[in-house]
């Protein structure tokens, strides 16, 4: 059984795509815990826009240790939904276009100059945590299966992002793989072709119909991941951050 990943940027379709694949292959599938998941469990009471650099670079390596903990369980092989490239790309991505959708350039350099120091400390924190995404992706995965952006973005209210977030994000993750000579299998189409073209490409024979396990894949979707509160509206228990 190989370590496979299903890539690519925000709202292409790794997570239904990637449980879907899990229910017609018998393939567990691992998932990396959202920021907004994270965030009361290491930073209660606050929000996401009123986290510092370094706690949003703290975030984003609790989700890199979320996911790496989450594989090490399936020693057989697994599916992920994403890689760890995601945690970096997304947080790069940042720097480039600004944290929120209404933050404009000027506001984001407004932001850099008065805090500086902080700004200069974090870009250089960064790089360290782009060297240990790079090779946990370099060397703990077998298969790469890269979604490209094909689909309209939809603003869900749960994810900061936008438009020009994922083009700016879908082409530095182009990038990223030939920089590391990686070779992704580019899928796309709808959710049945897609399944379709993984299937055929791993030379599996599926144990589930595919209409089945696409109903199944958008329920638990809808049940796992549409259902996560915006941080502003849970009400966390403070645990201890080791």
């Amino acid at each position: 059984m190989k370590r496979i990943v299903i890539s690519g940027t925000y709202c292409t379709g790794k997570t239904t795509l990637s449980l879907a694949l899990s229910l017609a292959t018998g393939i567990p599938v691992t998932h990396a815990l959202t920021m907004r998941e994270i965030l009361p469990r290491l930073f209660p009471g606050k929000t996401l826009r009123s986290c510092s650099y370094a706690e949003l670079l703290c975030l984003g390596m609790k989700r890199f240790e979320e996911r790496i903990r989450s594989e090490a369980t399936f020693s057989k092989g697994f599916i992920s939904d994403g890689c760890t490239l995601q945690e970096w790309l997304y947080g790069s991505t940042r720097l480039v276009t600004g944290a929120y959708p209404d933050e404009y350039p000027w506001q984001q350099k407004i932001k850099h100059l008065l805090c500086w120091r902080a700004y200069r400390t974090f870009q250089k924190q960064f790089v360290c945590f782009e060297g240990l995404a790079k090779a946990y992706a370099g060397s703990h995965y077998d298969i790469f299966f890269h979604l490209p952006v094909e689909f309209p973005f939809v603003a869900d209210g749960h994810r900061p992002t936008s438009d020009r977030f994922r083009e700016v994000s879908e082409l530095r993750l182009i990038r990223t793989y030939d920089e590391m000579g990686l070779s992704p299998v580019m899928v796309r189409g709808d959710l049945k072709t897609r399944l379709s073209t993984i299937m055929e490409h791993l030379q599996l024979t599926p144990i589930m119909p595919f209409d089945e396990a696409i109903r199944g894949a958008e329920r638990l979707r809808k049940e796992k991941f549409d259902s996560v509160l915006l941080e502003y509206r849970q009400h966390p228990k403070i645990e201890t951050v080791q």
